[in-house]
């Protein structure tokens, strides 16, 4: 069975269609995961520049609990509904 180029649908290639159940829970596992280290990193650094220019002293921990775990389960709300109407539309077809 081949398939043409015209079937594949494609988004920053990644082929949109043909993932598995497994596959797409781990697509939304990873993507909450990155989402929540990234953004955690990311506030970590403002905090360290907040904190070394303003001669503030915030904590750290609060990146984590503030900023890295609201985006993490936003991301995982969002992509669980992105890959999983992508995963039903496959089995659809």
């Amino acid at each position: 069975m081949t398939h043409s180029a015209q079937n594949r649908r494609t988004f920053l290639g990644l082929p949109l269609g043909g993932f598995g159940l497994l596959t797409t829970i781990l697509l939304v596992i990873a993507t909450g995961f990155f989402t929540f280290f990234l953004t955690t990193c990311l506030a970590i650094f403002a905090l360290l520049f907040w904190n070394t220019m303003g001669a503030h002293s915030i904590s750290y921990v609060d990146t984590y609990l503030y900023v890295g775990l609201p985006a993490g389960g936003l991301a995982l709300v969002l992509a669980s509904f992105v890959f999983g109407a992508l995963w039903i539309r496959s089995k659809m077809h």
